[in-house]
């Protein structure tokens, strides 16, 4: 008997027939679309954690802590993007693993029977010996023909798919403009007293004791998180100083308000020279802020400052 193939052409068909397109480009698109899921996690997590403020006006969020620092409190002004981790999970290996197992079998079985016998019946008499002594004997024998044939066939078999994919991801390194981002929010990192300051430029003023001398100087006005005050009036404690005998340092105008990179500017001027200045000397012509915004307390502060006068003689 000839060797039955339908299983082997059907095993065949189902393998061709496997939808690799499907089997492979389903997990690369589900990996694609988890990719493009992760960049918007991202960007809302920026967004929503990082950033406050209406569209078009967004701003970054600070935080501030106060530590000592040279005997007093200060704030440390740090914004929350420079100091959280920022989800960006990228998948960076996928592997997909598949196995197709189709068994398939055939098996004939062929099987001949035979058997031959008389048919009909035959019979015979003999007789052995004479008078008293003869034996008879009768023969009688059957016989019969038959032939019996028989043939099975049997074919089978089965499929069976194994797929594995394996896919990794990690927290991956920033794009490079968010990577440039986070510098610059690091870089803005920095401290601010608790109740503002204003810094004079310069710090230290040269006069001479002599009624043409006159000196220009600037005080900038920053509030407790750093940022320039626009707004505020500033003014000298004193419109005059006095130093040595007689002598008189004048402030002009008497007060000013600060422009809106926080500056405000005066004129010192040797307005009467003292009588016995022989060598020099140093006086300080304090300043002050009143009602400047505090952000991190929503009240008002005084802030402070004093320049260093230096005169010497004429």
């Amino acid at each position: 008997m000839a060797i039955d193939t339908t299983p082997s052409t059907v095993a065949t068909n189902a393998l061709q027939a496997i939808p690799f397109s499907s089997l492979i480009g389903g997990p690369l698109q589900a990996a694609i679309q988890a990719q493009s899921q992760a960049a918007i996690t991202t960007w809302e997590f920026i967004n929503n954690v990082g950033l406050t403020g209406p569209e078009g006006d967004r701003k970054a969020i600070s935080v501030v802590f106060q530590y000592q620092k040279g005997g007093q409190m200060v704030n440390l002004i740090v914004p929350l993007l420079a100091i959280v981790p920022i989800p960006y999970i990228s998948i960076d290996a996928m592997t997909i693993d598949f196995t197709a197992n189709i068994s398939a079998s055939s098996s004939s079985v062929v099987e001949n029977t035979e058997s031959t016998a008389t048919s009909g019946e035959a019979s015979a008499k003999a007789r052995v010996g004479w008078g008293p002594f003869s034996v008879e004997a009768n023969f009688k024998a059957n016989y019969s023909s038959k032939k019996d044939s028989k043939a099975t066939q049997e074919s089978k078999y089965s499929v069976e798919y194994t797929m594995n994919i394996h896919v990794g991801a990690s927290q991956s390194a920033m794009p490079a403009g968010l990577a440039s981002v986070l510098n610059i929010l690091n870089s803005s990192i920095n401290e601010a007293p608790t109740n503002g300051v204003m810094e004079p430029s310069p710090f230290i003023v040269l006069l001479k004791n002599d009624t043409t001398s006159t000196a220009d100087v600037t005080l900038q006005l920053k509030d407790s998180m750093g940022l320039v005050v626009p707004g505020v009036t500033v003014a000298p404690v004193t419109a005059t100083t006095s130093f040595g005998t007689g002598g008189v340092i004048t402030v002009n105008p008497a007060n000013a308000v600060t422009s809106a990179n926080g500056f405000a500017a005066f004129t010192l001027s040797v307005t009467t020279a003292a009588t016995d200045l022989a060598n020099g000397v140093t006086v300080l012509i304090p300043f002050t802020a009143t009602d400047v915004p505090n952000p991190v307390t929503g009240g008002k502060d005084t802030v402070n400052s004093t320049f260093s006068v230096t005169i010497s003689p004429a």
